[in-house]
């Protein structure tokens, strides 16, 4: 294969790395490619292990460098569709929407269509080309199953200045979060380095040293269950917190909530339940994750003054709320005073 038609990956295996298949631990570095195409790449001589030819079961050790050779990528082009948006905020050099649950981001494997990328196309005649074709105007990213602000470029002097804001942490982002279980305290962080899980391509996990730095904090809104020092069963309680983000790692929340024993509501991926009981009744299943990013403060790109965006909460997580809150006793006011500044 010549070098213009194939791209080069080099990875170097650490202590924690020792005894993992190989097929399975590149697998694990490159979730966007499956296994069986990864045991191809070795069958056909594609991947090197210190210079040596390898074998898909052969098992790593500390200080192996992998390289891998991999086709070179199909550009995806986004296609303009009219898809509705919820324009939060707009003027010629940046944007922001509320984006819904079950929107894709941006086109990639085995989507093509309905993503926001395609939606901004749609709307808007220019938009930054910095994210490539398959990104107009994409600065950064909420997972699928997440609701809330999203910010757009749509020049890209102001898609270098958000992604620079972003990168120094001078963007705040703030997201609503319905989690498993009390939190005792009122405020709390949980500073662990995330990383992507070797054994579970499809996850990130904070049990690996080489993660890369990430911290959130949190302050407790409303509890939900019966108080006291009494013991209850797992799923009796929630918590309904408000979370800052000081990093910007993949599912950041998730794991980090996960992390403590505290996943958040409808993330089965990181260990809730996919039904709730509440005594001998089970709670209509969400559908989607209980997390909504609420709030972005930053400033703007051209004119550097300083913005508030919020994304007023997504009807299905209120309701949803409500009507746990009905099942375990909880005052539907209460509830209510809570969410009312995020409505």
């Amino acid at each position: 294969m010549s070098d213009s038609s194939a791209r080069l990956r080099r990875f170097e295996a650490g202590a924690e790395d020792a005894g993992e298949r190989l097929d399975r631990w590149l697998a694990a570095q490159l979730p966007e490619i499956s296994r069986t195409q990864i045991q191809e790449r070795i069958r056909t001589g594609g991947v090197r292990v210190s210079g040596h030819s390898a074998r898909a079961s052969q098992r790593i050790e500390p200080g192996d460098t992998i390289e891998i050779r991999l086709p070179a990528p199909i550009e995806i082009a986004a296609l303009a569709e009219p898809i509705p948006l919820d324009v939060l905020y707009e003027d010629d050099d940046w944007l922001a929407i509320n984006k819904p649950a079950g929107m894709v981001v941006h086109p990639g494997a085995g989507v093509r269509t309905g993503t926001v990328a395609n939606a901004l196309l749609g709307r808007y005649e220019r938009l930054s080309t910095l994210g490539g074709p398959a990104r107009p105007g994409i600065v950064h990213r909420l997972d699928r199953e997440t609701s809330g602000v999203l910010l757009a470029a749509r020049n890209d002097e102001s898609h270098r200045n958000l992604v620079r804001a972003l990168a120094a942490r001078r963007v705040e982002k703030t997201y609503l979060a319905l989690v498993h279980g009390r939190l005792e305290q009122e405020t709390g962080r949980i500073d662990l380095p995330i990383a992507r899980d070797l054994r579970r391509r499809t996850r990130m996990t904070t049990r690996r040293r080489e993660g890369r730095a990430a911290l959130t904090t949190w302050r407790v809104l409303l509890r939900l269950g019966p108080g006291g020092a009494t013991r209850k069963a797992p799923g009796e309680e929630f918590t309904l917190i408000e979370a800052g983000l000081h990093t910007g790692r993949t599912h950041q929340i998730r794991v980090h909530f996960s992390a403590v024993g505290h996943p958040v509501v409808g993330d089965t991926r990181y260990g809730a339940p996919a039904r709730i009981r509440i005594g001998a009744e089970t709670l209509e299943p969400l559908g989607r994750l209980w997390l909504h990013a609420a709030r972005v403060r930053l400033e703007h790109p051209r004119t550097g003054q300083p913005v508030e965006i919020r994304a007023p909460l997504a009807p299905e997580l209120r309701e949803w709320l409500r009507a746990l809150g009905n099942k375990m006793g909880d005052s539907e006011a209460a509830i209510d005073r809570v969410l009312q500044r995020f409505l």
